[in-house]
């Protein structure tokens, strides 16, 4: 009981900064014009799922609505680079900087992920996991909206890109579909990610966490004046920030 009650203390409720707002609105589109993508292409990939028109409209409506959605899809980058073109950068400046840290990090990610014990290897703003399905989702999205235009619009382009254009969007969405399967399980289900969830909803996480997580950035940030030392004793009467 002791050492519970202890562990907590060193756990104090004190919220950082990670995500700006803009960040913060660019995912949510995101996410749910990608989801209402899913839905709306399901009847009219397969038969099964018919008992889905009378909820969309008929074949029409959801033609419609998925097009409207599919230009929603294409604002979240958008909204960051307008809004946060810092973050943006930083971000993009993050997927082709690769160091030894990165690959060692995905060797304690896997014992991690599978219940082991585990070490935290020093990561920055993004850690390696993070930057591979950023990668993955940029390929995927090129994927999609590259091949979804043909498919828009095939008065413009010759038949055998139309054809070509329904392979490549349905691949596209396969792969993004298993990516966003195990980016919601990390980020909601599994125990150790699961507090920074709140990152993408609040902008903030628990300081404790972060600090775990991308150890190089919260020293940096400390440095700066931003975050809190967490261990400097001064700050365990501390609740929140």
């Amino acid at each position: 009981m002791e050492v519970v009650a202890m562990s907590k203390k060193q756990k104090p409720a004190v919220q950082v900064k990670r995500f700006s707002k803009a960040f913060v609105w660019a995912h949510a589109v995101n996410a749910l014009s990608f989801f209402a993508l899913y839905i709306t292409a399901l009847p009219m990939y397969t038969e099964f799922f018919d008992w889905l028109y009378p909820v969309l409209g008929g074949p029409e409506g959801a033609r419609l609505l998925h097009r409207i959605f599919a230009v929603a899809f294409v604002t979240p980058t958008v909204i960051w680079v307008i809004f946060d073109f810092t973050g943006f950068k930083r971000w993009m400046k993050e997927l082709i900087t690769w160091k030894k840290r990165d690959l060692q990090f995905f060797t304690e990610f896997v014992k991690e992920l599978f219940g082991f014990n585990f070490k935290h290897v020093r990561q920055t703003f993004f850690n390696a996991g993070e930057k591979i399905n950023s990668i993955i989702q940029i390929v995927t999205a090129i994927m999609i909206i590259g091949s979804g235009f043909p498919m828009w619009f095939p008065q413009f382009f010759p038949r055998a890109v139309v054809q070509w254009g329904y392979f490549f969007h349905n691949l596209g969405f396969g792969l993004a579909i298993a990516v966003v399967v195990g980016h919601i399980y990390l980020s909601v289900v599994h125990k150790n990610s699961r507090p920074g969830y709140s990152g993408v909803v609040t902008g903030k996480v628990p300081a404790w966490w972060a600090k775990e997580h991308y150890t190089e950035w919260y020293e940096e940030e400390v440095k700066k004046g931003n975050f809190p030392k967490l261990d400097d004793p001064s700050n365990k009467k501390k609740k929140g920030a």
